[in-house]
């Protein structure tokens, strides 16, 4: 009875971690494999490749690119993107938190449309408002006298480039942290920030120090997982002016994937960024949760 107890659980967890394996191991695996490989378009008509070892990797890191553009471009801007998107929708649920209810779910609903809209669409609305000749952006610096009636081409400068793209992910982002430290504001018992209050805590001790203690877990699931999002953004960057152009200096590792992969046909190499992309993205959670476990048992 005992043993049966014990494998109960991973009998009824059985299919769901088949449809895991087969959705997700399996591919990662495939990738792996292809990054050992010399693998272009002739080897995938004729399914037959060679095995060349490190090959790719070292290819990889003796690439200048790597380190002057694709490197510097995923993580500094994932680091600002997370900091703004936690932050931003921190400072939503804050305000959500008091309003009254009905009103909290009418704006609720309002912010919720930006986190249902694809990221294909919410990329071209960006694209709009800045636009070269007739974006909103564009007609506003012009009727200012900041810029000539011949417009400014914001996406063929790396700096504002990354800097409209940051603007679309944190403002696709937000809601969901905003709503998920809301759920967690609401748990917070009432009478911490009452005994807080009495003590003379000011709003920004309160939070620091009440609320932000208890809504540990809740920060910790949000930025990592805003950070998985922001390390991989691809939409975002690939559908801009220039994003999707190999050798640019808007690329990130998620584009240049695709873009070494299907626009330059070397799967091998694609993958080999892929591998390297998923290890820091590792590594950094790794880090964090690592920091976040640490403050913990200190505790």
């Amino acid at each position: 009875m005992r043993r049966r107890r014990a494998l109960l659980p991973w009998v009824l967890l059985a299919p769901a971690l088949a449809v895991i394996a087969a959705l997700l191991l399996f591919p990662l695996a495939r990738i792996v494999w292809l990054s050992f490989r010399e693998y272009r378009l002739r080897n995938l008509v004729s399914g037959e490749s060679e095995f060349i070892g490190l090959a790719n990797y070292v290819s990889l890191f003796t690439d200048s690119y790597l380190w002057r553009i694709a490197l510097p471009n995923t993580v500094v801007f994932a680091a600002v993107a997370v900091v703004a998107t936690v932050v931003l929708g921190t400072l939503v649920a804050l305000l959500l938190s008091r309003l009254r209810p009905v009103t909290r779910i009418v704006v609720v609903s309002c912010v919720m449309v930006a986190w249902a809209m694809p990221a294909v669409s919410g990329t071209y609305v960006w694209l709009w408002i800045f636009d070269v000749d007739d974006g909103i952006v564009a007609q506003a610096l012009m009727r200012l006298g900041v810029i000539g009636p011949e417009g400014y081409n914001w996406f063929a400068d790396r700096l504002f480039f990354y800097a409209i793209v940051t603007l679309n992910v944190v403002h696709g982002g937000f809601p969901f942290v905003a709503v998920t430290v809301l759920a967690g504001l609401l748990t917070v018992p009432r009478e911490l920030h009452e005994a807080a209050l009495i003590d003379g805590a000011g709003a920004w001790k309160r939070f620091w120090h009440v609320t932000f203690p208890v809504l540990r877990p809740v920060f910790a699931v949000v930025t990592i997982l805003s950070t998985i999002w922001d390390f991989k953004v691809f939409a975002q960057v690939y559908l801009m002016p220039g994003g999707g152009v190999g050798g640019s200096e808007m690329l990130n590792l998620g584009v240049w994937t695709y873009v070494s992969s299907f626009g330059q046909r070397d799967y091998g190499t694609g993958s080999a960024i892929a591998v390297v992309l998923t290890l820091l993205l590792l590594g950094v959670t790794a880090i964090y949760l690592r920091a976040l476990f640490r403050e913990d048992e200190l505790r």
